[in-house]
């Protein structure tokens, strides 16, 4: 096995990350005792707390029909390293009941929270009955953790009547509240698909609406330090304990922007970048409610999987970062050249794309969705005869967007729905093979949802919006608020509620229902509620 400062000075002469040298970084990286391996160290069993070391709440997620994951860390001083804990194991009790009062118990357990895993806990509960709410929570030494609530998704072949749930991203802790979970918290809702960018990576800036604590973030701590401080908002765990989660990550997570293996900056160290990169991915890990199938191994983590909601909905988490191709032509917004409709480029990569179509031809949902992160509409962004694209989102690998939506037309998969987040802002879009075909016929349909509290108050109307939207006739809807997207789903029809918030930068703000669309079970499409 080669060291790390061997790997390092082989990837620096070669100039750039080969397979071979990336495989053998990443091995190198497994072997590190702060990247998943168990502790050999004591484990301490009756601690006395002198603050709650569950201040960062609790979650679930990854339900099945049988199980689902539970998640806490212990951090009695959450914003200072190793979040107040001895380097050493700490003795977790769990138990998960069928009533709020947990009395009855169904199941209960011990775990390990291990340092090298940033005392963590990621439960995976099997044997529970489909379809069902449970109570769950943590007691380490003598402190108890708050009480959450999850549930099982239904049985695999059962029809639900109907599907409640809300899709949400970009949660930037600067320049905005979280005030939409506020609001989200109230809406009685099965579970949360979150589509990235949960945390940001940038240093602290004065004169926002907080501030990030420490520098732009690099190490593993770093990364500990920033998912601890978002942990700290309210809203965001009373919104994690009241339902399961299905998480992805987008770029933020880590990097701005970045591809695979690629920084968007020039003169960056690629040995140095991958072992920033198993960093970011050990704290996303550490702070989400994962199953331990996903604990990073260096700079690797799959994160691509799916979720049943019986046979109504089929879920299909993707990852449209870690083994995407660079940006074409430099990235920003750029005309759709040879680069960006080359076969060879890709956000999936060939792996995760041979997965998705295994999985969308055996589907037996009735509705198929693919959450994911960048926006799948080919949006022309340039008003007038020159047509220019985001080299950032699928555009920018249009020969495969193009690829995708001819085998979701072909192999007739029903009712196909794409979830997008990235953007900081709702569309609605009905996408073809080449949305530049207005004649074609519809494929697909798909909702991008806004921000949480990234980019602060967005604005309401855009200037020349009537020009810009007659030049993109597939877009049925744009709007630049803050908020969620609500979605309510029955095996004959799908209905997405535009949530928005009036005013990020001050708590307890109002939300409305700005827009509602629905589509039809077997009419790709969407038209206004």
């Amino acid at each position: 096995m080669w060291n790390l400062s061997q790997i390092q000075q082989a990837i620096r002469i070669e100039g750039r990350v080969s397979r071979r040298l990336f495989l053998g970084y990443a091995a190198a990286l497994s072997t590190m005792p702060w990247l998943g391996a168990r502790s050999n160290a004591a484990t301490l069993r009756n601690v006395a707390f002198a603050t709650d070391p569950f201040g960062l709440g609790v979650a679930s997620g990854d339900p099945t029909d049988s199980g689902v994951v539970l998640w806490t860390r212990l951090a009695p001083k959450p914003l200072e390293p190793q979040g107040g804990m001895p380097p050493m194991g700490v003795e977790v009790q769990w138990e998960i009941a069928s009533d709020d009062a947990l009395k009855n118990v169904i199941a209960r357990g011990t775990e390990v929270a291990q340092p090298e895993l940033g005392h963590s806990v990621h439960i995976e509960v099997e044997g529970l009955k489909p379809d069902q709410w449970y109570w769950y929570r943590f007691r380490a030494g003598d402190a108890f953790s708050p009480i959450g609530r999850t549930r099982t998704m239904p049985s695999s072949t059962s029809m639900p009547e109907k599907l409640r749930f809300a899709f949400a991203s970009c949660q930037h802790f600067e320049t905005g509240l979280f005030t939409a979970y506020q609001h989200m918290a109230q809406d009685e809702l099965d579970l949360v698909v979150h589509l990235g960018d949960y945390i940001y990576e940038y240093e602290g800036k004065d004169n926002r609406i907080r501030k990030h604590l420490g520098k732009k973030l690099t190490t593993l701590d770093d990364y500990r330090l920033r998912h601890a401080q978002y942990r700290s908002d309210m809203q965001l765990q009373a919104m994690h304990a009241s339902c399961p989660w299905l998480v992805t990550w987008d770029d933020h997570e880590f990097e701005n922007n970045y591809a695979n293996d690629i920084s968007e900056k020039s003169g960056i160290d690629p040995a140095q970048f991958l072992l920033q990169r198993a960093s970011s991915y050990q704290g996303y890990y550490e702070n989400l409610p994962l199953r331990k199938t996903a604990i990073p191994r260096g700079p690797h983590l799959q994160l691509y999987r799916k979720a049943s909601f019986g046979r109504l909905a089929e879920f299909l988490v993707l990852d449209t970062r870690q083994y995407r191709s660079d940006q074409p032509n430099k990235d920003g917004k750029k005309a759709l050249n040879e680069a960006a409709l080359s076969p060879s480029q890709s956000l999936l990569g060939k792996d995760q794309k041979q997965w998705l179509k295994s999985v969308l031809q055996s589907s037996q949902g009735a509705w198929n969705i693919l959450a994911q992160q960048v926006m799948m509409g080919m949006v022309d962004l340039e008003l007038g005869a020159d047509a220019k694209y985001s080299m950032d989102q699928w555009p920018g690998c249009a020969f495969e967007r193009m690829e995708l939506m001819k085998f979701i037309a072909d192999a007739k998969i029903a009712n196909p729905v794409v979830l997008t987040g990235d953007i900081h802002s709702n569309w609605v879009n009905d996408l073809r093979v080449d949305d530049r075909q207005q004649e074609t016929a519809v494929v697909a349909t798909e909702f991008v949802g806004t921000s949480i509290s990234s980019g602060g108050n967005g604005k309401a109307t855009l200037p020349n919006v009537e020009a810009w939207k007659s030049e993109n006739p597939f877009v049925k809807f744009h709007n630049q608020q803050r908020g969620y997207v609500r979605c309510t789903v029955s095996p004959a029809e799908w209905r997405s509620d535009f949530v928005i918030v009036e005013d990020v930068t001050k708590p307890g703000a109002p939300a409305k229902n700005l827009a509602s669309f629905v589509v039809e079970s077997g009419e790709p499409g969407a038209q206004p509620a």
